[in-house]
């Protein structure tokens, strides 16, 4: 798995469990870290995918 893919699941995971505390607390600002997971998912997965393009 390329590095870059790690970081951005990381940053998913902290993302998702930051939109479940803020949702958690009533803040309306999980929106955001939801939206910020999703961008972060794709990422990972551009990345993963771009990989798996060049080994062949």
């Amino acid at each position: 798995m390329p590095r870059l893919a790690l970081y951005a699941l990381v940053v998913c995971v902290l993302a998702v469990v930051a939109a479940v505390v803020s949702f958690a607390q009533g803040s309306w600002l999980g929106v955001v870290w939801v939206l910020f997971a999703g961008l972060s998912s794709n990422m990972a997965w551009f990345s993963i995918r771009r990989a798996r393009m060049t080994q062949g």
